[in-house]
Order: structure tokens, then C-alpha cells, then sequence
């Protein structure tokens, strides 16, 4: 079955108000011609995601607002949170869960990180699962069994209505590449990527394996990501630090669209 690419622009905490209406603007304009056969999206810090919604207004299907992060609870008294019903309410189309950063430097613990997916799916969101090892994890030979615990967690917490390649998406993000400038090999990430389409096969079905785009991310950019997108295994790219400017962004977007062209 044929799974359209996905390139996600992640921008963690980078970019005021102006500066993201504006990079959101080129992103967009500069992506449409490709919007045919993939998604592309931008991920800005929360408190400008109104505004690049706004920007945004005349953006098609294929182009999606996403939210970096939420908490599980829709409401109550939780000062300082964000809910993804709120991501949803702000214009996003979907979130990012699960992230390294969200995992290790704010403790997010695996059950609040369950309880975030099934929320985000309630939402209605498409889901950017993510999951990864760090460099001593990988050095002691545990990388598929990190990958193991942690999809075959999040995959027990998907219901059957989430079980579409629109609303379950996985990102392979080696902890050891992320900001580092070191990426994984393409030999590297398609080891894991089809590892983790193993796993999905065997707790779903191979149909449902088959439906579901799995990314890349780690030091993703235009010199290594069309061998990496090559892959038969990798669907595009959860990108960090390339995502910033537009120009760099758009390149990796035309390369995963050459690449699915193929």
C-alpha cells in the first residue's frame, strides 16, 4: 500500500509571534505545489499557534498545524496547562506526543505519556507518536527493546477508530541524534523503521502496519535526507533545527516529494 510522506517542522521553543506568521506564510506557499502527494506541517510554540492559525486560513488538507505538546485532563484546575482539546480549539490539526525532550527533561513518565495519546485522540488529532534510544541504550544493544516497550505500550492505547494511518503516525527519533549534528545512518533508521512495522503488524494486523507512515528525526537536513527518505521503511521526517528557516525546510520537502515520486 502506498503511505503519503510526511515532513513535520518542529520548532520547539523558537520563533515570537511575527517571525512564525511569517516563516508559517512561507512554508506554506512554498509547499503547496507538493501538497498533491504529501503533508506537510509546522509544529510553533503555543502561544502563537492562534495567530499562525490565522495566517494559515487558506491552507489545504494536506498542510497541518501541530501542537507540540499537551496535557491529558481537558480541564480543572491545572495551572499552567494546556489541554488537546485546547490544540484543537487553537486550529491545530494534530500533536506531537511522546517526545525525547518531554520524556527526559520534564519527566514525563510513560503513564502520563499513554494518557496524553489517548487524549489527543479523543481530540480528534492526528497523533506524531515518537519514540527512540539514547546513545548508551544503543551502545548496550537495547535499541529494539526500548522500541518495543515504547510502541507496544502506545499501541495497546490506540482504539480501533484511531487505527488509521491518519491518526497514528510514529516518529523514530534516536535520542543520541537530536541537535547533535550526528545522524543515523539510512542502513540505521531502515533497521528500526521496520522493526517498528514488525511490532505494529504483529499487536494489529499487517494491513494496519502497512497503512501507518513512520518518520524520521535526529539531525535531519537537505545532505542526508534523501538517502535517508529512500528508505522502504521511512515516510518522511520529524524535523528539528532545519525546520527554522524556510528555505532549508523547503528543500527537505521537495526532496521527500522527488523521493515519493520515485
Amino acid at each position: 500500500m502506498t503511505r503519503k510522506f510526511h515532513v513535520i517542522g518542529n520548532w520547539k521553543l523558537h520563533h515570537f509571534m511575527e517571525d512564525s506568521r511569517k516563516l508559517a506564510r512561507a512554508v506554506l506557499d512554498g509547499s503547496r505545489q507538493y501538497l498533491d502527494s504529501m503533508v506537510v506541517g509546522v509544529s510553533p510554540v503555543h502561544t502563537t499557534l492562534w495567530a499562525v492559525h490565522g495566517e494559515l486560513s487558506d491552507r489545504p488538507e494536506n498542510f497541518w498545524l501541530v501542537g507540540q505538546n499537551a496535557y491529558h485532563e481537558n480541564e480543572g484546575a491545572f495551572t499552567g496547562a494546556v489541554s488537546y482539546r485546547h490544540l484543537k480549539d487553537a486550529g491545530c490539526d494534530g500533536a506531537i506526543v511522546g517526545h525525547s525532550e518531554r520524556r527526559r527533561i520534564f519527566r514525563e513518565s510513560d503513564d502520563e505519556i499513554m494518557a496524553q495519546l489517548e487524549s489527543a485522540i479523543r481530540a480528534q488529532l492526528h497523533v506524531i507518536y515518537c519514540i527512540g534510544e539514547t546513545g548508551e541504550e544503543r551502545e548496550a544493544g537495547k535499541t529494539l527493546d526500548v522500541i518495543e516497550r515504547q510502541l507496544g505500550e502506545a499501541l495497546r492505547h490506540v482504539p480501533p477508530s484511531g487505527r488509521q494511518a491518519i491518526k497514528f503516525i510514529v516518529a523514530y527519533e534516536p535520542v543520541w541524534a537530536i541537535g547533535t549534528g550526528v545522524n543515523a545512518t539510512p542502513e540505521q533508521a531502515q533497521e528500526v523503521h521496520a522493526a517498528i512495522r514488525e511490532i505494529i503488524a504483529g499487536r494489529w494486523t499487517s494491513e494496519e502496519a502497512d497503512r501507518v507512515p513512520i518518520l524520521y528525526g535526529g539531525s535531519l537536513k537537505p545532505s542526508n535526507a534523501r538517502e535517508i527518505f529512500s528508505m522502504p521503511d521511512v515516510d518522511g521526517g520529524l524535523v528539528g533545527g532545519a525546520s527554522l528557516k524556510a528555505d532549508t525546510f523547503l528543500d527537505l520537502v521537495r526532496i521527500a516529494s522527488e523521493v515519493a515520486g520515485k
